[in-house]
């Protein structure tokens, strides 16, 4: 399966861009009335659970620097970015429930509109994505999670890092729809927060 940039010549066309600047991604863990942030998306706040540990990483997939999402950022109607993550369970404990939720810290109809705004597809590979083309392919079995509206909070159900030790390979894709008019995207610009959650078992006062 390969996901693919917008050729350079969609670039030339006389019409408007809309943007889109994404602030990153992190992952955070809660159970038995915890919870854990990552402060650094690399560096994970563990939530000592009896003798096991609950926790989940995000980490730099096929050589890329940062976990910054869709760095090119600006798309035109019919453009699509795609960034691979890899999702991670470094800890003992496994969890009941992981989600990829994602919310607007600055709004527009790029984020607020969801048929002509932004959509977003979450899928994994069981073996590292591969950058090809200036896209990216999967030499295994893709599993797709989500496809929709770009602000969403969804459980990526069957992920392998719901077990310790489990790694998912994802790739998120954002796009802006072929139909989707110049005049409604003028000038709009959205940022945008994704957040993967772990959740152990459901949590109870202490």
């Amino acid at each position: 399966m390969t996901a693919q940039n917008a050729g350079q010549s969609r670039r030339t066309r006389a019409r408007i861009a809309a943007s889109v600047v994404v602030l990153g991604a992190a992952a955070s863990v809660a159970g038995l009335g915890t919870f854990g942030t990552f402060t650094d998306s690399t560096t994970p706040v563990v939530s000592r659970l009896d003798s096991g540990v609950l926790s989940i990483a995000l980490t730099e997939a096929a050589d890329t620097a940062t976990l910054s999402l869709f760095d090119r950022g600006v798309f035109l109607a019919g453009d699509a970015e795609s960034s691979p993550i890899d999702l991670v369970n470094d800890g003992t404990a496994p969890l009941a429930e992981l989600r990829l939720g994602s919310v607007a810290t600055a709004s527009s109809v790029l984020d607020a509109d969801p048929v002509h705004g932004l959509q977003l597809a979450v899928d994994s590979c069981s073996e590292a994505w591969t950058p090809v083309d200036g896209g990216w392919t999967c030499g295994g079995t893709t599993t797709r999670h989500y496809s929709g509206p770009i602000v969403t909070d969804v459980p990526l159900t069957g992920a392998a890092s719901l077990a310790p030790g489990g790694v998912d390979h994802l790739l998120l894709t954002a796009g802006l729809p072929s139909t989707t008019s110049a005049e409604l995207v003028e000038g709009a610009t959205s940022s945008l927060d994704f957040v993967f959650r772990g959740v152990q078992r459901d949590g109870a006062p202490r």
